[in-house]
């Protein structure tokens, strides 16, 4: 009886170890895959702040969406050519002695909901900030609103399936 009972104990007290360590399993692997949606998040705005078309496009799926409102970007050569043609606005503008103000878009208040152990909400306030150009032009807001994306993970690697800025 008492080699019985201590079996059952040790046995009892395995589990709960073995059930502690999947659960730290998890926890850490949660704390990574947060930690890797900061990053990517972080890449992204980069990228569009310093208009790195190839930067841009590589933080989606390589059939990604980026939508605002009625305007939609399919694929990773769409989202590309949105870029490359807000750089070339920008060095139009520059040549003909109309110099841009440094841009920042500023993501806050996000929240990650996992929906699947490789899919996640990302669910944010953002906003368009250009920096002064000088004293006669402090930094200005230009625009703000709310995101939502879809995030996947893809060969050990999340990315945006899909970013809505303009969600209803």
């Amino acid at each position: 009886m008492r080699i019985s009972t201590s079996l059952a104990v040790a046995a009892a007290a395995f589990a709960a170890t073995s059930f502690v360590q999947a659960d730290d399993a998890a926890v850490l692997r949660e704390a990574s895959d947060r930690a890797a949606i900061e990053a990517l998040m972080w890449k992204y705005v980069r990228a569009l702040d310093s208009m790195d078309p190839d930067a841009y496009a590589a933080v989606f799926t390589e059939d990604g969406t980026f939508r605002s409102g009625s305007t939609q970007h399919s694929g990773r050569a769409s989202i590309k050519g949105m870029v490359a043609d807000l750089k070339k606005g920008r060095d139009e503008r520059a040549a003909a002695g109309n110099p841009g103000a440094p841009m920042y878009h500023v993501i806050a208040n996000h929240t990650i909901t996992f929906t699947g152990p490789n899919s996640a909400r990302y669910d944010s306030y953002w906003m368009t900030v250009f920096g002064a150009a000088g004293r006669e032009t402090p930094p200005r807001v230009a625009a703000a609103g709310r995101g939502v994306d879809e995030l996947v993970r893809v060969n050990g690697q999340w990315l945006i399936k899909n970013r809505d800025v303009a969600p209803q």
